[in-house]
């Protein structure tokens, strides 16, 4: 079993109650990771990595009743002319 730099924070998440949702490269899963991303040339990992977390981020802001379509706070970084 491999054991990543990210285990301890991941059993520390578990430990005050809160579900845990593992990403891993395919050739590096774990029996626990919830989500494997299928392996790719080096350069092309981060365009394929961002998909389900942008996916994930989506459907998280769904479930809380978030407008994802008008965004809090967007006004403090974005001018119009």
């Amino acid at each position: 079993m491999l054991i990543t730099p990210f285990a301890g924070n991941v059993q520390e998440v578990v430990a005050r109650g809160a579900n845990d949702m593992t990403f891993s490269m395919n050739g590096l899963e774990q029996d626990s990771d919830a989500f494997v991303i299928p392996h790719v040339h080096e350069l092309l990992t981060p365009l394929v990595s961002v998909v389900p977390m942008q996916l994930l981020a989506y459907y998280a802001a769904l479930h809380r009743d978030c407008d994802v379509d008008k965004p809090r706070n967007l006004a403090k970084s974005v001018t119009v002319e």
